[in-house]
């Protein structure tokens, strides 16, 4: 954002805008005193001003709050400023004519019958009146008279007719944007009725989806926070996401002391919930794939017969936070310890553990601490159990440990490759070396030829042991698959004999 005033002014003083500009604001007002007020058409200049209007109608725009109210008054403006000019238009053009020339025209001033038409009101309201008739086509005036009273009250017509179509469509169409989100919301309510009309849905079950939806739409909850946010870049993202959910996330335990990148990260992958009065947000048993963090309404603890409450929770309050770490030596694992249900309607954040492991990836300092937490609030329920011969590794850690050896041996393999290849290198610089010194000392030499040779008899040698290896071990193999054929063979034969 360029600030320097003088770049900014030598920059508005070489545009065309700035011409504009200073012919309109041209004091042509002072010509009055010399010609009188019967010449309107000297401040003709003011309009060159209309591009300035514009551009604070199109910055207001987007700058409001209101928008939709914003573009229907604008609008009525526009449609009071062109009947305006019409009228002035009517006014000049039967001066031109002459005033009381016909029926037509604008009446005669210094008429004694009619004073009033002489006043200032009387030519304003009188011509105002004709542009409304004449733009909306009504057309209750009197006839033109002459050639050029017909061309003009045509083009007036003409005029009227686009304009006010143009108007008419846009209003229409504003009204219609007025209700989109309201349209757009009752046509997926519809097609869900739909929907369990056909597969023959349980009225009560109907009545609680249909009281679901009511309850997002007077709440204002009915848009989807990912949809409206997603043509921000990600730093504004991120911002409003703090602004709104970083709070909430704070109240976590395990969250409390971690860096502002990590919170930051887990704030933009929150996803709001809604339950019903009854709802099941997890039961007993269930594999826990996600947390979740209470921003309103209550939830309970109940038991199995989804009755008893031992514990209610509210705003504030989070759970599911064990399981999602995955833990080891967590006697529940990534199981549900309880059975928890909405009283009423509850609004939840939930962070899923896909979502927290894939943030942890970078951040891994911040991994092996929420695990301690983890683990001391396990240690403090008794839920953990210390006995190493107990703490069995996950298939997936054994797998990524295995693909870690395997990738270590291959690089090892590598630097032993090229090891070896500058060791041959330097043997053969060496031997290059001697065999110079030895020519000029006048000693045999040994010929190069048979040393190279050598060296390749050497290399055969070991590429010879090499497929002796592999050969073995691909033998050793089909001997395996044999011996497993033949034992399934054997297998096959006794179930037959029992058959």
């Amino acid at each position: 954002m360029v600030k320097d005033k003088k770049l900014l002014r030598d920059r508005y003083i070489n545009s065309f805008q700035f011409r504009l500009d200073f012919i309109s604001m041209l004091p042509t007002d002072f010509l009055y005193l010399f010609l009188g007020l019967d010449y309107p058409e000297i401040r003709l200049n003011k309009l060159l001003r209309i591009s300035r209007l514009m551009e604070f109608f199109t910055r207001t725009e987007t700058k409001t709050n209101y928008p939709n109210l914003f573009r229907i008054g604008n609008l009525i403006m526009y449609i009071l400023i062109i009947i305006h000019w019409n009228a002035c238009f009517f006014f000049s053009f039967s001066k031109y004519i002459g005033f009381g020339a016909d029926d037509w025209v604008y009446p005669a001033l210094d008429d004694p019958d009619q004073p009033a038409f002489g006043e200032f009101g009387r030519k304003y309201s009188f011509s105002l009146y004709w542009s409304t008739l004449t733009l909306t086509t009504i057309g209750e005036t009197p006839p033109p008279a002459l050639d050029s009273e017909f061309f003009f009250h045509v083009v007036d017509f003409l005029v009227g007719v686009l304009i006010f179509a143009t108007i008419v469509g846009n209003i229409a169409t504003m009204i219609s944007n007025m209700n989109a989100a309201q349209a757009q919301f009752q046509s997926r309510i519809d097609n869900i009725k739909q929907y369990m009309q056909v597969r023959k849905v349980d009225k009560v079950l109907e009545m609680r989806v249909i009281k679901w939806f009511d309850y997002l739409w007077n709440n204002g909850k009915a848009q989807n926070e990912r949809e409206v946010l997603r043509y921000l870049p990600d730093k504004l993202k991120a911002e409003i996401a703090i602004q709104v959910h970083m709070d909430t996330l704070r109240k976590v335990r395990i969250f409390a002391d971690c860096e502002a990148g990590l919170l930051i990260e887990l704030v933009l992958k929150l996803q709001p919930q809604v339950f019903s009065p009854g709802d099941y947000i997890c039961k007993k048993g269930d594999i826990g794939r996600e947390m979740y963090i209470i921003k309103d309404g209550k939830l309970a603890v109940v038991a199995d017969d989804g009755v008893t409450q031992f514990v209610v929770l509210g705003s504030g309050s989070y759970f599911g936070e064990i399981s999602i770490l995955n833990i080891k030596g967590s006697k529940a694992g990534n199981r549900r310890t309880a059975n928890i249900r909405s009283i009423g309607y509850s609004d939840l954040f939930c962070l899923s553990k896909d979502d927290l492991m894939e943030s942890l990836l970078e951040y891994p300092d911040a991994k092996g601490m929420l695990e301690d937490k983890g683990r001391e609030i396990l240690m403090k329920d008794n839920l953990i159990d210390l006995d190493p011969a107990n703490i069995m590794p996950e298939a997936k850690e054994l797998e990524e440990n295995v693909n870690k050896l395997y990738g270590t041996m291959e690089l090892m393999q590598l630097k032993l490759k090229k090891t070896l290849g500058k060791y041959k290198n330097t043997d053969k610089a060496l031997r290059h070396r001697i065999a110079d010194l030895e020519h000029r000392t006048g000693e045999e030499v040994e010929d190069e030829d048979e040393e190279e040779e050598e060296m390749k008899r050497e290399e055969k040698e070991v590429e010879a042991e090499e497929k002796e290896k592999v050969d073995e071990e691909k033998g050793e193999e089909m001997k395996e698959d044999q011996e497993e054929g033949e034992e399934e063979k054997k297998e096959e034969a006794k179930e037959e004999e029992k058959k």
